[in-house]
């Protein structure tokens, strides 16, 4: 099995330039901007942990402002986070080496369960970690009825 590498400009061997170009933004065509999209989703990594009070999601979002997260609830119970990371404007002076980090549009939906207080999410952004809390609702007690 041969295995090349090809160079560029820089002198850095790259072994799959058309996969790097994709994943590093190279050009606009469409589906290089799926290729970023797709990728800046899935490197949005989100932790769900449910306490005895309430559901909490942790996603991390470094480098975003609150102003560049939206959450929403659709339908009744599915709690969507999503947002945009934008990508440093260059300069026609400068000269990219490598684009690791991922940026994009991203969005992440979740079910949330009949026990959820959709009324009573809140949500903060600490040092890149956006921390979404949605309390629980209180299960109804039996009742005993009067028979009259």
């Amino acid at each position: 099995m041969a295995l090349f590498f090809y160079g560029n400009d820089n002198g850095v061997f790259d072994p799959f330039p058309e996969l790097s170009s994709i994943l590093s933004g190279g050009g606009n065509e469409p589906s290089k901007q799926v290729a970023r999209d797709a990728s800046a989703a899935a490197n949005t990594r989100v932790d769900w942990l449910e306490t005895p009070d309430a559901h909490v999601f942790k996603a991390d979002l470094p480098g975003l402002s609150k102003e560049e997260v939206k959450i929403t609830v659709e339908h009744g119970r599915t709690l969507q986070i999503s947002g945009e990371r934008k990508m440093h404007e260059a300069q026609k002076t400068d000269k990219w080496h490598r684009v690791e980090r991922s940026y994009g549009s991203f969005m992440r939906k979740f079910r949330l369960p009949e026990n959820a207080n959709v009324d009573g999410i809140k949500a903060q952004v600490e040092n890149g970690v956006l921390t979404v809390t949605v309390p629980k609702v209180a299960k109804p007690q039996p009742r005993t009825i009067q028979v009259e």
